[in-house]
């Protein structure tokens, strides 16, 4: 768990996303833990990176490092409807790999 420094106050209906910096999983094995990291608007503490070291050499981070990138968007919340038909579609119920038969 690496602190950044710095908190943010996102207007509801926003959330950030903490995406991998491509240089240091590549070449270095430093990945986020959990894929992408998710800050909901109602957060208000220091935005934490978890970081995952997948590579078997030690890795270190001094201040300043840029160890992660941030990515701010509007996120809908859709009004859900409970149904029992979920109508038809040429895919269906097919899952992973699904689409490459055709």
């Amino acid at each position: 768990m690496v602190g950044s420094g710095f908190a943010i106050a996102l207007e509801p209906g926003y959330a950030a996303f903490i995406y991998a910096r491509s240089g240091l999983g590549i070449n270095h094995g430093m990945i986020p833990a959990n894929c992408v990291g998710v800050i909901d608007s109602d957060y208000r503490g220091e935005v934490i990176v978890g970081l995952k070291n997948t590579s078997n050499e030690p890795f270190h981070i001094c201040d300043g490092d840029r160890i992660a990138q941030m990515v701010i968007s509007k996120c809908g919340l859709p009004e859900l409807i409970v149904c029992e038909d979920l109508g038809e579609t040429p895919r269906g119920g097919g899952g992973f790999g699904s689409t490459d038969n055709r």
